[in-house]
């Protein structure tokens, strides 16, 4: 449920690094709670972002969800598939629904994120409080 070889934060997102870029988009625990996904607001091509801070939204029938940048640098690609097709991010959130790859301006960002075992743990924690 939680691959290896990605990083994760605490605010559900996941960071597969590929050289100087990291591909980001949600976890599955992110996209389960979320429910059928309908609308999905991407940054454009260029934009910086900063660790932590917000880049878009994901929408369902159920909630808003803001997406929180992983690691800081420049917009480098977006999932434009996810414009017409959304639910993609629910079927295959670790492939096909992938959201956009930033340029890593510091990898020492990367650090700071989680295991897989580490997250798996954070999940597990959540759900005891909430």
């Amino acid at each position: 449920m939680y691959p290896e070889g990605l990083r994760y934060t605490k605010t559900h997102e996941w960071l597969k690094v590929e050289d100087s870029r990291g591909k980001v988009g949600i976890t599955y625990y992110a996209q389960d709670r979320l429910g059928d996904v309908t609308f999905v607001e991407l940054p454009q091509v260029g934009t910086e972002l900063t660790k932590g801070e917000s880049f878009g939204t994901v929408e369902s029938f159920k909630a808003v969800s803001e997406l929180y940048a992983p690691v800081g640098g420049k917009v480098f690609q977006v999932n434009e598939r996810l414009v017409e097709r959304p639910e993609l991010i629910n079927q295959d959130p670790y492939g096909e629904g992938w959201i956009l790859v930033v340029e890593i301006a510091n990898p020492a960002e990367m650090e700071e994120l989680l295991s897989p075992s580490d997250y798996q743990q954070w999940v597990k924690q959540q759900e005891e409080v909430g």
